[in-house]
């Protein structure tokens, strides 16, 4: 009789069912008509096309949900997420990531190679904004989009947690709202195009004189202004001693909102090791600095009548532009989704973040408390922390988790088979 081993270690490879193929082909099918059209460089019935494409997208993500949680009991299932290829960066993964980082380099540098992209969603731009699309409102539509369709499916996966349930309608709604649609209407009332969800220094030039400058021709624009700085400095203080850092990075920011929903099947993907730490610590804060530095030089040289250090700040302001605003926030921190995890620029870069990390750190009633008797190590709340936490060494040493990168997501609650874990604020 022939012999058999099982080991534990190489488990059987996690199958697909017919039904859920089904729906990733049509999702993919809807992403085809969208890559045909940029191939082209010109769109053929932009109207129909673009209505089959949202629709096969929307119909492939609800088929999805319907088999993969609605016909399941409530709770969290991660069974064999490090064994398929999309999200243990396999092929699947690197094709993924190269898709994204080539789409954001053509979007920030290239943008005459999306000139197709830009001519199948022009009917949707003169609806909403009554004028033709741009390569930036077909960003913003992809994006929100992506938000809305894969919040869907985070929805209904954590459908168990109410608080998760809360979050997620907050995320979609202020992208769909405060990002999408309320600029889109700004612009056809012949205002200016405001996203009243994002400040600075996480938008570096609404803290500039030439944002100043252009927001002087609308009231609406120069309390927009002053808002933006008054959130900063007072709201981002008063919330966060309240709330903590997730009443922006998880509940209201779209970079947050796409990481949170997008990049969930890559959460657990986030490097876990000290030396990681050190470098999130180091590299934020110098982004948040540079930030500042960069805003302090550009009023210095205005209030000197450009006598001062002219052509260094507006190189400065260039260069910021191009490192962080568009290299690190844009091609890094979203295209490496498939490959580092979904809060690369959250971790990593975003001065808004080290802002509110610095309050949250120092003066916030928010925190996550651990019951470390009832934990049994299985592991979950480190492996699904997307900001690189190691939460489980915590919660075996009893002590509360109050960590300036903690954007209070709550997953790490959410996966606890033990109820370790409880926000408190």
């Amino acid at each position: 009789m022939q012999e058999h081993s099982f080991s534990l270690a190489q488990p059987a490879p996690v199958l697909t069912p017919w039904r859920q193929k089904v729906a990733l082909a049509l999702g993919a099918l809807g992403v085809l008509l969208l890559l045909i059209t940029w191939a082209a460089g010109r769109a053929i019935a932009p109207i129909p096309v673009l209505l089959a494409s949202f629709g096969l997208m929307s119909a492939g993500v609800w088929l999805f949900v319907r088999e993969e949680y609605l016909k399941h009991p409530a709770g969290i299932r991660n069974n064999g997420t490090w064994f398929r290829s999309l999200t243990a960066r396999g092929v699947w993964g690197w094709a993924l990531g190269v898709l994204i980082t080539g789409f954001y380099v053509c979007l920030y540098w290239f943008p005459q190679y999306l000139r197709g992209l830009v001519e199948l969603f022009t009917p949707l731009s003169q609806a909403l904004r009554a004028r033709a699309a741009d390569q930036w409102f077909v960003y913003g539509t992809l994006y929100t989009l992506a938000v809305l369709l894969m919040g869907i499916k985070f929805f209904f996966k954590y459908r168990h947690n109410a608080y998760q349930r809360i979050r997620t309608v907050s995320v979609v709604f202020f992208q769909l709202w405060f990002a999408w649609l309320l600029p889109g209407l700004l612009v056809r009332l012949q205002q200016p195009e405001i996203y009243f969800s994002y400040f600075w220094p996480l938008s570096y030039y609404q803290g500039t004189p030439m944002a100043y400058q252009g927001y002087q021709k609308s009231d609406l624009g120069l309390f927009y202004f002053f808002f933006g700085l008054a959130m900063f400095f007072i709201g981002t203080p008063v919330l966060t001693y309240f709330f903590g850092k997730r009443w922006y990075c998880s509940w209201v920011c779209g970079c947050g909102g796409l990481a949170e929903t997008a990049g969930d099947p890559f959460r657990h993907l986030s490097d876990k090791s000290l030396r990681a730490w050190q470098v999130e610590r180091w590299l934020i804060y110098s982004v948040l600095l540079f930030a500042v530095a960069m805003t302090v030089l550009l009023w210095v040289n205005v209030a000197t009548g450009r006598s001062v250090l002219q052509q260094f700040s507006e190189l400065f302001y260039k260069a910021y532009a191009f490192l962080i605003g568009a290299a690190f926030s844009g091609v890094v921190g979203v295209g490496f989704y498939p490959l580092l995890g979904s809060r690369v620029w959250c971790r990593f870069g975003c001065p808004m973040a080290a802002w509110l990390g610095i309050w949250q750190r120092k003066k916030s009633r928010f925190r996550i408390t651990t019951n470390g008797g009832q934990c049994i190590s299985c592991g979950n709340c480190s492996a699904y922390c997307e900001m690189g936490i190691d939460v489980r060494a915590y919660a075996q040493r009893g002590e509360d988790i109050v960590r300036a990168s903690c954007v209070g997501c709550g997953i790490c609650s959410a996966v606890c088979p033990r109820g370790v874990l409880r926000l408190e604020a």
